[in-house]
């Protein structure tokens, strides 16, 4: 499948621009984003777990309905659901915004990287994921490769195999910088199109969307908004602040990982020391939310509609069963730092309502995944 895939990108990130540097650095970082030579056993590559035939997620059946990847043993499960890699460049640096007094930006969940090279840069050495020894055992691949040892000396250099660090860096640059090309965020969705007059919405599909961007009815725009106006072109539907929403432990996925240890979130991030950051995480982007499912950080709900049932669930008093487990609610896994303020604003939501938003969101999906969506 993945060489299938690698044709696929070459035709979709021709139209990309940039320096001629920046050109070689997408041109290597698309290669290796494809190559399994990152992991120990070469097993995987970064399109196994954030696959650019769905969404850049990671769309394999791990045991947990895909909740969490599995790591290139075969055997290692993660504890929290993969993110999509698709308008990650869009993630500002990680930063405290002292007006806001929030945390912002950054990648991954708890936004340990402050940006794209250092997330790329992960994923080789974590043991439960590429497992590489080192940072000298993956460039020593490279060295002995019979295409990247040239293409790393043309970009960075023929000295640049000498140090092993600058090396690696190397190495995650060019992929942060393929990623950020256009395959990964081309802005081309029904409602990017009835933005610019292509599309009509639904009468279901416009209810949601006065709904989403509505400060009478949802808080959806509260932390899904990052344009300061409504229908801004290329909204990215994130302010990429940190909040703890009450997310239960997924119990399943607990049971299969082994593992025990409550999830801080961004309490986890080595830069963060405040007890009151406790069990927040990174607001996701929306743009494909209604096809990379499992949703939360820990993937504990399945469906787009539970989601957003479990919003409600903080208005609505009828909201108490969980329509997936057919019973309450579990509590929050860090119950202390719940973000109230936010969950309590706006109005109960009627079944149609519910429907209206999840029909808005499915406008969201990219044209070329379209044919993904549920019916």
């Amino acid at each position: 499948m993945k060489i299938l895939l690698l044709p696929i990108i070459l035709i979709l990130s021709a139209c990309d621009t940039g320096s001629e540097l920046s050109l070689q650095e997408q041109s290597l970082g698309r290669q290796l984003f494809f190559d399994p030579i990152l992991s120990n056993q070469q097993t995987q590559s970064c399109s196994t777990c954030h696959n650019p035939n769905f969404a850049f997620i990671d769309n394999r059946d791990n045991g947990v309905y895909g909740a969490a990847s599995k790591g290139d043993d075969g055997k290692s499960l993660g504890d929290r659901n993969t993110p999509s890699a698709a308008y990650a460049m869009f993630s500002p640096e990680f930063h405290f915004n002292k007006k806001t007094q929030q945390w912002v930006g950054g990648q991954f969940l708890d936004g340990r990287e402050k940006d794209l090279k250092g997330q790329a840069g992960g994923p080789p050495l974590n043991p439960i994921e590429m497992n590489m020894p080192s940072k000298k055992s993956l460039i020593k691949r490279f060295q002995n490769h019979p295409i990247y040892s040239v293409k790393f000396r043309e970009i960075y250099g023929k000295n640049i195999f000498a140090n092993p660090e600058k090396a690696f860096d190397a190495m995650a640059q060019s992929i942060g910088e393929f990623e950020k090309t256009k395959i990964f965020a081309p802005f081309d969705s029904k409602y990017d199109r009835y933005l610019a007059g292509k599309y009509q919405l639904t009468d279901l599909e416009d209810l949601g969307h006065s709904l989403f961007f509505s400060n009478n009815n949802t808080n959806c725009a509260t932390c899904h908004q990052l344009k300061k106006h409504n229908d801004a072109e290329a909204e990215v539907f994130s302010n990429y602040e940190y909040h703890n929403i009450g997310v239960p432990i997924n119990t399943a996925l607990r049971a299969k990982n082994g593992v025990s240890e409550i999830d801080h979130g961004l309490l986890a991030n080595p830069q963060i020391s405040n007890p009151e950051q406790d069990g927040k995480f990174k607001t996701p982007s929306l743009r494909n939310v209604a096809i990379t499912a499992p949703y939360m950080h820990n993937g504990v709900f399945k469906e787009l509609e539970t989601v957003i049932l479990f919003y409600d669930k903080y208005i609505n008093k009828k909201r108490i069963i969980n329509p997936e487990t057919k019973k309450h609610w579990a509590a929050a896994e860090v119950p202390k730092t719940i973000n109230f303020e936010v969950l309590k604003t706006g109005k109960k939501l009627s079944d149609r309502k519910v429907s209206a938003l999840v029909a808005f969101l499915k406008t969201l999906t990219d044209k070329r995944f379209e044919h993904l969506l549920k019916p």
